[in-house]
């Protein structure tokens, strides 16, 4: 009897890289990365409020240089003046990570984002309430057991 071969078990992103890879370029990404890295790319404060939706590439003229896309962002509709004052500032940062002039104008769609937001924070028990419960932890000998204990009870409680 033979014995088996090693398992080639491959990263689930290398199966799907050009499931993707067609998704992104039936809307004019080049590379995903402008999508998957918008955060680091525009900016936090930018990346709050936008995401790219698609690029549209003019068409090739014969004899002549390839134009500048545009980039089209879904921005939430309150902030869509200060994206559009940032534009520059955008326009610079994309150009700068594609390391040519790929995009020469902003286009904005105002719309809800797609992503979810992501939970807020747990926030820390009532100290009142984990006093309440730490006194009927007087059998646990362990103070800091103890304490650990009624936080656990106040946060139990309160939800």
């Amino acid at each position: 009897m033979s014995r088996p071969g090693p398992i080639s078990a491959k990263p689930l992103s290398v199966l799907l890289s050009d499931v993707f890879s067609d998704a992104y370029a039936k809307q004019g990404f080049a590379a995903r990365e402008l999508v998957t890295r918008w955060a680091e790319i525009a900016g936090p404060q930018i990346a709050a409020h936008s995401e790219p939706l698609k690029m549209q590439w003019p068409r090739p003229v014969e004899g002549q240089p390839q134009e500048p896309a545009t980039l089209i962002l879904r921005v939430e509709g309150p902030m869509a003046l200060e994206i559009q004052h940032s534009s520059d500032v955008i326009l610079q940062r994309v150009n700068r990570f594609f390391g040519w002039s790929a995009v020469g104008r902003l286009a904005l769609r105002q719309a809800p984002l797609s992503r979810r937001n992501r939970p807020a924070p747990s926030r820390a028990p009532d100290p009142k309430a984990v006093a309440k419960v730490a006194e009927t932890l007087s059998a646990v000998e362990d103070e800091e057991l103890r304490a650990a204990l009624a936080r656990l009870g106040a946060a139990i409680k309160r939800n």
